[in-house]
């Protein structure tokens, strides 16, 4: 199996585990693949349709073009929609009836890698449970390609129509002060031209430059050191919100207007309000390491919380089947129902924004009734067998109420915890939660020592 192919998408270190020849054999692989997971009908009229774009690493166009070329030598035809984020690849894809769509990303990493996400139609993304493992199937049988030519480009830019379709999101009378860390990532392409629309509202920017070198930090807002010079610029500025998006901005961290990082799964049942709002009773959907103050919330507001796994692709097929309307997952990707199942940061941005201005409170006064409870947070372990130890842990808590739906979760009255292992890394990940501060530390020693491992530092 080759490593490149991940649990979600497809990436590694460009151009030792990745380069253009590697590239145009899985858009050869992925145009092979679509024709049976398609419903439109392809004839020498209307052949196979593929959407494409790219992030603004260095090597990111040089994989666009292998993978445009590969997919074009197996008979699509593929439309090359340039610099973008990840959500106006999946808007682009939904909107213009395209059989499939490829993301040239690495997300958060830092610069060394890139990658690739595929989506089918509707922005249905692969996984390494659907999908993916039939694409690299078809890439191990693909012999070398030579280079051919390049398909045309859309004749206009993507970027104002996807604007356009931003519109009705867009609460143009907010009154809001917002600072923005776009990381050096793609936020930086769409945040200005969405803050054009809301006179009212004032945007502070931190790079938002495309720089695919990342010369400010990594974006990635999940981790605390990236977020610091946004938490002090917040505060200096007297803003009302802080949001920090990810390098192909499907992702928001947000920030209070004390520069306080608020936390993602909490922020799925503050945003809830939002969509409840406005669709009384809907269904949200948030992870399995989210907070009870998160369901509990969503109760009090009227709606039906349901519990998912992690990972984008079990959250999107979720949200179809059970019709709900806004998910989240401590990640801090966000989903909207009304704009075709994706995450996305420039709308959970938006989100945030109108919030604040329809209730007229703080971030920290909607956050603060729902920390409830004390929180381990995330944390790694590395363990050599991962299956073994989650059966060691099934029994040590036989008596607890049990649920194997990802890894394995065990609630008890006063606190419960969550290991599953990664399906990014070679890790555990462990997640606990208790009514008090003295319960979670008694229960973290308890877990990590029959566990075995101590914490992982962060890199």
């Amino acid at each position: 199996m080759d490593s490149i192919f991940k649990a979600y998408d497809i990436r590694g270190v460009y151009p030792d585990e990745i380069d253009a020849p590697k590239a145009r054999r899985i858009g050869h692989a992925f145009a092979r693949y679509l024709p049976s997971h398609s419903s439109l009908l392809h004839n020498a009229t209307h052949p196979l349709r593929i959407v494409i774009g790219h992030d603004m690493r260095g090597s990111s166009p040089v994989l666009a073009s292998a993978f445009r070329d590969g997919a074009c030598q197996a008979g699509a035809e593929v439309i090359d929609i340039g610099l973008c984020t990840t959500p106006m690849l999946y808007t682009a894809l939904i909107d213009g009836q395209f059989d499939g769509g490829a993301m040239i990303t690495a997300s958060h990493l830092p610069a060394c890698y890139n990658g690739i996400k595929l989506c089918r139609q509707q922005a249905i993304p692969l996984s390494g449970a659907d999908g993916l493992p039939e694409v690299e199937a078809l890439y191990a049988k693909t012999p070398p390609l030579p280079v051919g030519a390049a398909a045309a480009r859309l004749a206009e830019a993507f970027l104002e129509r996807y604007i356009e379709r931003l519109r009705p999101f867009i609460p143009a009378d907010a009154r809001v002060k917002c600072v923005v860390d776009a990381g050096n990532g793609m936020g930086g392409l769409d945040t200005p031209q969405v803050f054009e629309r809301m006179p009212q509202a004032d945007l502070i920017s931190m790079y938002f430059e495309p720089d695919g070198h990342f010369p400010h930090h990594v974006p990635n807002p999940a981790e605390e050191q990236n977020t610091r010079e946004l938490q002090q610029r917040v505060i200096s500025a007297k803003a009302n919100l802080g949001v920090a998006l990810d390098g192909d901005a499907d992702r928001a961290g947000f920030i209070d207007e004390h520069g306080r990082r608020a936390p993602a799964d909490l922020m799925i049942a503050v945003l809830a309000e939002h969509f409840l709002a406005l669709n009384p009773g809907a269904t949200i959907l948030y992870d399995l390491r989210a907070s009870r103050a998160v369901p509990e919330r969503i109760h009090e507001l009227g709606g039906n919380p349901v519990q998912t796994r992690v990972g984008h692709s079990f959250i999107k097929q979720a949200m179809r089947e059970h019709k709900a309307v806004f998910a989240g997952e401590m990640s801090g990707h966000y989903y909207f129902a009304d704009a075709g199942y994706i995450d996305s940061g420039i709308h959970a941005l938006l989100t945030a924004v109108a919030l604040l201005h329809a209730k007229s409170a703080p971030l920290s006064e909607l956050i603060s009734p729902l920390a409830r409870y004390a929180r381990s947070g995330e944390i790694n372990l590395g363990v050599e067998d991962a299956a073994a130890v989650i059966d060691s842990l099934k029994k040590s808590f036989a008596d607890g109420e049990q649920s194997t739906l990802d890894g394995l979760s065990v609630h008890y009255p006063d606190w419960w915890f969550n290991l599953r292992p990664s399906h990014t890394e070679p890790v555990v990940r462990l997640v606990i939660e208790a009514n008090d501060e003295a319960t979670l530390e008694l229960r973290k020693a308890q877990l990590l020592a029959l566990i075995g491992s101590d914490p992982l530092r962060a890199e």
